[in-house]
């Protein structure tokens, strides 16, 4: 069946160095698979939180679903992440140290099935950011130099 990529976050990799990805289930009601299956997610703001064993996707935006009237679920409720117990723990260490958070990269269907990737990444400052900017620009600038070249 393949995979079927969902949503993105695009600013991840702008507002963070990314250290380490992992794949986990995500616990969805009725309506919010439906508008999953429509692409009407939005992960600007979202986190997760790691909290009593267990972790959970916050602030992620599950638009309604026009035609589950009355089963409708709240589009920022919390969701939570299928991970092994194991990945749990050690995602918990990782955010026990400084300036290091949790973020969902992007939201995708394997096989029918809701999944997520997310990654342990550590906050840019803005000259780290200014930094990758100049770099993407110079690199632009020699590829544009070459392809004039030949």
């Amino acid at each position: 069946m393949g995979i079927k990529v969902v949503a993105t976050n695009r600013k991840a990799s702008h507002e963070y160095f990314l250290l380490e990805t992992l794949e986990a289930g995500l616990v969805l009601q009725g309506s919010e698979i439906k508008s999953l299956r429509a692409g009407r997610i939005s992960l600007a703001e979202a986190y997760v939180r790691v909290e009593n064993g267990e972790a959970w996707l916050v602030e992620a935006h599950i638009a309604p679903y026009e035609q589950a009237a009355r089963q409708n679920h709240d589009p920022k409720r919390e969701r939570k992440l299928l991970l092994h117990r194991k990945e749990i723990y050690r995602l918990e260490g990782e955010v026990r140290q400084k300036g290091v958070t949790i973020i969902p990269l992007k939201v995708y269907l394997k096989d029918g099935r809701a999944k997520i990737e997310i990654a342990i990444a550590k906050g840019k400052k803005l000259y780290d950011k200014r930094e990758a900017i100049a770099r993407r620009d110079a690199e632009r600038e020699m590829e544009r130099h070459l392809y004039r070249r030949e």
